[in-house]
């Protein structure tokens, strides 16, 4: 790994900007870029997959492989997780995070290109499945990195604002998806089937390019440096977590269960069942989702900053009760089929809820773990509770949709994995401030 770091050149430090305002600039930009590449594919499972690449099934089974093909990207994250977490506790936060840009955004780019079913037959959505994988083993390992590199250069007691920093790169990632797939949507349907849904993959490839040379240039985390100057560096960090941090690793888990569930449910599965089932305009849904991206956005720091005032599990539970209580509602909204309650729904969801979750939610789990193996502990939690919860929810949505014909069993659904994350926070014990090592 260390050889592939050489090659890429960021062994040696381009500029000595250590400054924090770089870090966090850095660290948002990159996860910008990396859950972009990660929700287009997305976007295009909901509203274009099934028809490239399962066109030989019924609509509703083409649109379940999709969404199961989908779903393998996150099921992949945990591997990125341990992969990228072994050697960012052993080499460095800053590496995985350049090797983890390119492993995304490569494989992104090649969507674009890639036959259909019609052209290649099976070989097609086998390809699709690979780079998935890709893409999913990319983001498990880089969003560890990414938000250690935020949360270990910020000041004393800032953690959870500096925490929230690269979370807010998911809205940022939200907006450019559905901003790009709204232009490329508003083509003629026979255009946009044949080649309109490229667009936004091929694009993906410039973002790349910026984002690589800006991450060149920040300089490792100063708590990392001063653990290799210790000798403090663990061969095995997997083995140390399971062995020492287990039980931070399941609340860590199934704290994340209720975010990325309802994360996914309204960026996937809502998009899906909105436009297919209920036959409300693609674009009309697309916007309400980017209004609530901008909307969460804009909270994401707020909510940062709320959480070093307040405490990280306090702000994160208060996110998770309201989904508890909301979860039934906003799907009985969403079931009515009306323009305006589908959109309240989901701003609501998008943009309220998710981001009082999401924005402490790195300085949270960062808290569980010892420096020594920080970045595979952090990156275990977030992966394997996304793998279950983010993996699973569209695919157990789309089931629930079919046994009971509405979708407020799938509200049920949300609001019982949220009161799981709610009772593991209340578990937890973080025992560590990674803003002031």
């Amino acid at each position: 790994m260390s050889d592939i770091a050489q090659v890429v050149g960021v062994e040696e430090e381009i500029s000595p900007a250590s400054s924090r305002t770089l870090v966090a600039f850095s660290t948002m930009i990159g996860t910008t870029i990396e859950w972009y590449d990660f929700f287009i594919f997305g976007t295009a499972s909901a509203i274009i997959f099934s028809k490239v690449y399962f066109p030989s099934f019924d609509p509703a089974v083409g649109t379940l492989l999709a969404l199961t093909t989908f779903a393998a990207g996150l099921f992949a994250r945990p591997f990125g997780a341990i992969l990228f977490g072994h050697f960012g506790d052993r080499i460095g936060r800053k590496k995985m995070l350049v090797a983890g840009l390119l492993l995304m955004g490569i494989p992104t780019a090649l969507i674009g290109v890639l036959p259909t079913y019609d052209q290649i037959g099976i070989l097609a959505p086998i390809c699709l499945l690979l780079i998935r994988i890709c893409q999913g083993v990319a983001l498990g390992g880089e969003w560890g990195g990414a938000v250690l590199m935020a949360v270990e250069h910020a000041p004393t007691k800032r953690g959870g604002l500096f925490g929230s920093l690269p979370q807010m790169g998911c809205p940022a990632a939200l907006i450019l998806a559905s901003a790009a797939f709204s232009l490329t949507g508003s083509l003629p349907a026979e255009q946009f089937e044949a080649w309109g849904w490229r667009l936004p993959f091929i694009a993906s490839f410039t973002l790349v390019v910026v984002g690589f040379f800006i991450r060149r240039k920040v300089n490792e985390s100063p708590t990392f440096k001063k653990l290799g100057a210790s000798g403090g560096i663990i061969q095995i960090p997997l083995a140390r977590v399971f062995s020492k941090h287990l039980r931070a690793v399941l609340l860590g888990t199934a704290a994340k269960l209720g975010e990325i569930t309802l994360f996914w449910l309204f960026a996937v599965f809502v998009l899906s069942y909105a436009t297919n089932k209920l036959q409300l305009p693609r674009s009309t849904v697309l916007s309400a989702t980017t209004v609530g991206a901008v909307i969460q956005f804009v909270l994401m720091p707020l909510c940062g900053i709320l959480s070093d005032k307040f405490g990280k599990r306090m702000v994160f539970n208060i996110g998770t009760a309201l989904l508890t209580i909301s979860a039934v509602p906003m799907f009985l909204l969403i079931d009515t089929g009306r323009v305006e309650l589908v959109w309240l729904a989901i701003i609501f969801a998008l943009g309220i809820l998710y981001p009082i979750m999401y924005a402490p939610e790195a300085s949270l789990f960062a808290n569980l773990f010892p420096v020594e193996v920080r970045y595979t502990g952090l990156s275990l939690c977030a992966n394997i509770g996304g793998a279950i919860g983010g993996g699973i929810a569209p695919i157990v949505a789309n089931m629930l949709l079919g046994h009971f014909g509405s979708a407020t069993s799938v509200g049920v659904y949300l609001a019982a994995i949220s009161l799981i994350s709610l009772l593991s926070v209340l578990a937890m014990k973080p025992r560590y401030d990674a803003s002031t090592e």
